[in-house]
């Protein structure tokens, strides 16, 4: 069967910038997969998604005009409904077959075939592939339908009575399938060949797109349009890169802010601009930040990281002489960074220490109280960690740094500028002469904000940090507060990762219960004891960060079951347990562990712990008994001097008399006491070879 190119276009009104790229991919893998499970399109077919401000497309290759045809059996009635005593088919029959397009001669060709519990009829029938009009109209249909579109309008269509909902207006539809066009329809709109060029820059208004395989080409010829978002965003990135070398500078690297540009120009034109450089008084976060998020605009930095007087403008037109383009940007920049300026001047005004009184005003939560209260734990949370971590002098410049820690909230410039909370408190510290060590650790106690952030830079900032997640997470789990499924408001799961991560490359000599424990009394009656809880919840972090890190699901199992309180232990604990896999005796052993956990589990009441030697009859378990205390002996100090890779290996060792004793000796015995001394004996081994992981979890 002979395939041509398909071509699927949709015009509409500027689309969100920030969701663009996604819906492009959503509207082509949707009618792709759509066309696929009709038929019409080969194995091989390959997709091209297009999407910039005004279109979504698709480009699809190898698309049949008709599907094959194929044989399916349906299943009609049993058969002890549809024929009667004579083998004559009933009114029921006759009426089945009716319904799927066949009459009473077909039933001599009728199948027989037991299905579930009766013999049932079935008709072997071709069924006709479908057409590529009918195929794609509901491939269209079903894309539309699934585009991800949080947001959409209701518009009225130019029948003036008649309503249709998208997420922006839609202009025109293009199929084309080579270069024959097929006939659909969606939201209003009848399909043809015509799409729309650039606003001001296409040859013509509309571009007549002569075949499926001409579209982009077309497009960028005749209708001064990039439609491929790849293609447009690499072309950005080109010229932002190549303007900045002109002036020996560096754009701010941003993807997010470099998809939502391409997202807003249909012809990318980048130009140079500058501003008056006594802005370069107000810190550069501030400037960066609006320049970004107000305008769209790439701030230009030198080799040092800091920020110049110049800027990159992606315009979407390129005129002739480009200087009203740039002057107008400039123009417009300006007011931005004057009511920067104009925050920052007046912020410094008053101090951090004068801010204090009014986060009372400002409410945490309903159940928690006021941004004054939380910081107030935030504080003592904080003192405690300094003292266990680096004794009266760290406690002392963690309590002053969790004190103005919040106070920045209470700024213009932030209360502009959320983004900018602590980064601020790091200016305005220093600006009230505190010393460099709180005014840093203001700005790290947000620290990690995400995954793959820095870590706090000091002790300082590693407590005020840790205090900060450990209030959140014992406050809003002491109220019930916790994340189910995808839903986590307070971004719970976040915080717990930088506990995690804190505690495991700081290497705090802290354990984790410790730490929450510390924080539960700052709250007094507001909350119920969430120990337990957050202790499970901050595990199942632990366990994706070791993951992330490329531990083996088996290894980190092993390691995090026993739950270990001293989290900087736990990359020792792995090291070792990967030691101990490549050894031969590794999965016997591990094997045999598990054996012992089953064994242990049945045990009813508690569990004997002392073995009598007198009591060991068969030579299998003396040689055991033997072998565990020589094992021991080299075992245990080089587990307690924290050489857990040493302590493994060494158990390696109990493998003979571990197989022997299980093939030799019964440790269910009739006689109490000789069961009670196996047990005993095997609980002994047990907690010997577990000391650091739960060896049973790499049994293959």
């Amino acid at each position: 069967m002979s395939t041509k190119s398909l071509l699927v276009e949709l015009s509409v009104e500027e689309l969100p910038p920030k969701s663009l790229k996604k819906l492009g991919d959503a509207f082509g893998a949707v009618l792709h997969e759509s066309l696929k499970a009709q038929g019409l399109c080969a194995g091989t077919s390959v997709a091209t998604t297009f999407a910039s401000p005004r279109r979504l497309a698709v480009h699809l290759t190898q698309v049949a005009a008709r599907a094959a045809d194929k044989a399916v059996q349906v299943k009609l009635v049993p058969v002890s409904v549809g024929l009667d005593a004579t083998g004559q088919p009933t009114p029921v029959l006759l009426k089945k077959l009716a319904a799927v397009g066949a009459d009473a001669s077909a039933v001599p060709g009728l199948k027989r075939a037991v299905d579930g519990k009766a013999e049932t009829l079935f008709l072997d029938k071709i069924e006709p592939g479908t057409t590529l009009a009918t195929g794609l109209q509901k491939a269209l249909d079903d894309s539309l339908a699934k585009l991800p579109t949080p947001k959409v309008m209701t518009y009225q269509l130019a029948d003036g009575w008649s309503n249709v909902t998208f997420v922006r207006p839609a202009h025109g539809l293009l199929a084309l399938h080579g270069s024959d066009v097929v006939p659909i329809q969606a939201l209003g709109l009848q399909s043809g060949r015509l799409t729309r060029g650039h606003r001001f820059e296409s040859k013509q208004p509309e571009v007549s797109v002569r075949e499926a395989d001409s579209y982009a080409t077309q497009l960028e010829q005749e209708g001064a349009v990039l439609p491929s978002f790849a293609a447009r965003r690499a072309e950005v990135e080109r010229q932002l890169q190549s303007k900045a070398r002109e002036q020996g500078l560096v754009p701010i690297d941003d993807a997010a802010l470099l998809d939502e540009v391409t997202a807003l120009v249909e012809r990318p034109n980048v130009l140079l601009c500058r501003f008056e450089p006594e802005f370069l008084a107000v810190p550069q976060e501030c400037l960066i930040l609006t320049m970004k998020q107000n305008q769209k605009y790439f701030p230009l930095l030198d080799a040092n990281g800091k920020l110049t007087d110049r800027f990159l403008v992606v315009s979407n037109i390129r005129p002739a002489d480009p200087s009203a383009v740039i002057g107008g940007n400039e123009r417009v920049v300006r007011p931005r960074l004057a009511d920067a300026k104009f925050f920052f001047d007046q912020d410094r005004k008053k101090t951090l220490r004068d801010r204090l009184p009014g986060l009372a005003k400002v409410v945490y939560h309903n159940k928690l109280g006021s941004q004054g209260e939380r910081s107030e734990r935030v504080r003592t949370i904080a003192r405690e960690l300094g003292a266990r971590l680096g004794g009266d002098a760290l406690a002392q410049l963690a309590e002053r740094a969790a004190t103005l820690a919040k106070a920045d909230l209470l700024t213009e410039m932030v209360g502009e500028f959320p983004e900018l909370q602590g980064v601020m408190g790091n200016y305005y510290a220093r600006h009230d002469s505190e010393p460099a060590a709180i005014a840093e650790a203001i700005e790290d106690h947000y620290r990690p904000r995400f995954a793959g952030d820095a870590l706090p830079r000091s002790a300082v900032g590693v407590c005020v940090a840790l205090a900060d997640k450990l209030e959140t997470l014992v406050g809003l789990f002491g109220i019930g507060q916790v994340p189910t499924g995808d839903k986590d408001p307070f971004a719970l799961r976040r915080h717990a990762l930088g506990v995690v991560r804190m505690m495991l490359e700081k290497q705090l000599p802290l354990r984790l219960d410790a730490a929450i424990a510390l924080a539960v009394p700052a709250f007094g009656a507001l909350i119920q004891d969430p120990s337990q809880a957050l202790q499970e919840f901050v595990f199942d972090r632990l366990g994706s960060v070791l993951k992330d890190q490329g531990y083996k699901p088996q290894e980190i199992d092993a390691v995090v079951s026993l739950r270990p309180q001293l989290l900087a232990d736990v990359p020792q604990r792995l090291a070792a347990v990967r030691a101990f896999a490549a050894l031969p005796e590794a999965q016997a052993l591990a094997a045999a562990n598990k054996r012992i956990g089953n064994i242990l589990r049945k045990v009813e009441g508690a569990l004997p712990t002392t073995v009598r030697p007198e009591l060991l009859q068969e030579s299998a378990e003396q040689e055991l008994h033997r072998a565990l205390g020589a094992v021991t002996a080299v075992a245990g100090p080089k587990f307690d001097a924290g050489d857990h890779q040493g302590g493994l290996i060494a158990c390696a060792a109990l493998r003979t008399p571990v197989d022997a004793f299980f093939d030799q000796v019964m440790v269910n015995a009739e006689d109490v006491a000789l069961r009670n001394n196996r047990l005993a004996l095997l609980g002994q081994l047990q907690a010997l070879m577990n000391r650091i992981a739960d060896l049973s979890k790499l049994a293959v």
